[in-house]
């Protein structure tokens, strides 16, 4: 392997060098301060190494990665998402000094493998990372151990996670005896030879659809979801809705491209059959749910269901656009939800979640800053202009009545009126007086390194809100690399 070789496998080679660092750290000094801040130089490090990779992006490093423009945008913006999480991590367990220090190494080892799947056009290197990110995960949910509803919460997404592994190993196996391929290039050549898929064929691509469903919790795979939100720490709850779920999209978004799915209409069926399931439940369910995270939950079971709109308006419309759509909605969605469930977090201890609406009474009037980050987070929610939620809704409107596609745009129509509903119902709430027999709030001390970054979400909410261009001219400059 050459020089330029190592530059392009730079940020992976950082995150693996930083997540060996931090096992010798911890064995020779259990300081969770110090392992933080090994984890988030690490972070950082992988983050300038992308500068590098960019320029060189065009040399296929090994076989089974392709490490382009596309990929690269989407490390990036992963390794940002758990920079985020690791400030949230900081402040929510510090007070445990000597319990918590294999918690950032998790998170380094979760970052590396949804880093492998934005990277992926293989489905040996797919299946690889998808097995780093959920084990890492497993630890992560469970990591307070003396809390019943997270060990309950481990176990579940221990057990869906291994049966949706199944699935996609046998719809793998469905396409490797049938096409003799695994790499998404040999698999586009394949189809593109046969005038329509085959039962064989078929069964294998609803397979992998099924084990991605489970991963990125779409109906009816969504079981697993409001509980696993609920019982895991509020920061690894922000990293599962975020990162976890972002990878897997960006992997499915580069499988359905690269291999021309969107020009199959019995696979056009199933995905509009998962989106409109998606959306609908999640939406009605998160009407009823006065617990925040259960709420927040279902909500990000209706946002998957938006961005398959965007997957599935790919006949109709130019590839690039697909991508397009897709990214930016992708972005808003981890600002917000990590920057929502940032507010949870900063109002909930290890000990004791903060997870009923009850909590939030009179926040605007106790807690301003902090009522005010999660007003603007629900409204990006919601779609409502002046934030980066509301142009990546009208990215999803637009492919809509691009494709054609009149009964999707109803459904989304109908789920975003009951999400500004829900959403607006919190916001009702904490300027609401607050009940003397709400339990008290944390002091300001624990909110160091989690107000930084609920304020940079907050500027980052606004601006993208306000001033999208820039970063749709970054996106669009990716979207034709994609292969």
């Amino acid at each position: 392997m050459d020089l330029d070789s190592l530059i392009v496998l730079g940020p992976f080679i950082a995150m693996t060098v930083t997540a060996v660092t931090l096992m010798l750290a911890i064995a020779i000094r259990r300081n969770f301060a110090l392992v933080n801040g090994i984890a988030g130089f690490g972070i950082v490090l992988s983050l300038l190494l992308v500068g590098p990779a960019w320029h060189k992006s065009s040399l296929q490093a090994i076989p089974l990665l392709n490490i382009d423009h596309y990929a690269l945008f989407f490390v990036a913006l992963l390794l940002l998402a758990g920079l985020a999480v690791l400030g949230l991590c900081h402040d929510y367990f510090k007070e445990r000094e000597g319990e918590n220090e294999e918690l950032p190494l998790l998170l380094i080892t979760a970052l590396l493998g949804g880093s492998v799947l934005a990277a992926s056009s293989h489905f040996a290197t797919m299946f690889l990372g998808l097995e780093i990110l959920s084990i890492s995960l497993f630890t992560l949910i469970g990591y307070p151990v003396d809390r019943l509803r997270s060990l309950e919460a481990a176990i579940k997404y221990l057990v869906l996670s291994g049966v949706s592994s199944a699935f996609l190993l046998m719809g793998i196996a469905l396409l490797y005896v049938e096409s003799g391929e695994l790499d998404f290039i040999g698999i586009e050549a394949f189809i593109d030879s046969q005038p329509s898929l085959n039962a064989m064929m078929l069964s294998g691509v609803i397979l992998i659809a099924a084990g991605l469903g489970f991963k990125l919790s779409l109906a009816p795979f969504h079981l697993w979801t409001p509980d696993v939100y609920e019982g895991a720490p509020a920061p690894v709850t922000a990293f599962i809705a975020t990162v976890s779920k972002g990878a897997v999209f960006v992997l499915l978004l580069r499988l359905w491209v690269t291999t021309g799915s969107y020009n199959y209409a019995p696979l056009q069926t199933v995905f509009s059959l998962l989106a409109v399931l998606s959306i609908l439940a999640g939406n009605v369910l998160a009407l009823l749910q006065t617990n925040i995270k259960r709420l927040l939950a279902y909500s990000s079971i209706a946002h998957m269901g938006y961005l398959l709109v965007a997957l599935i308006t790919g006949a109709s419309i130019a590839r690039p656009l697909i991508v397009e759509s897709a990214a930016f909605y992708l972005v808003a969605y981890f600002i917000t939800t990590i920057g929502a469930l940032g507010v949870v977090s900063v109002l909930s201890t290890p000990q004791q979640e903060a997870v009923d609406v009850a909590i939030l009474h009179g926040l605007f009037w106790q807690r301003p800053w902090l009522a005010a980050t999660l007003t603007l987070m629900l409204l990006s929610l919601a779609g409502i202009p002046l934030t980066a939620g509301f142009i990546g809704k009208f990215y999803i409107f637009t492919r809509g009545a691009d494709g054609h596609l009149w009964g999707l745009l109803a459904v989304v129509i109908a789920g975003s009126g009951l999400g500004l509903f829900y959403y607006l119902r919190i916001i009702v709430v904490m300027s609401g007086t607050r009940e003397q027999t709400a339990p008290m709030l944390p002091t300001m001390s624990r909110t160091g390194l989690s107000a930084i970054t609920l304020a940079a979400l907050s500027t980052l909410l606004i601006g993208l809100g306000v001033f999208p261009d820039p970063l749709i001219n970054w996106i669009q400059s990716i979207a034709n690399t994609v292969r």
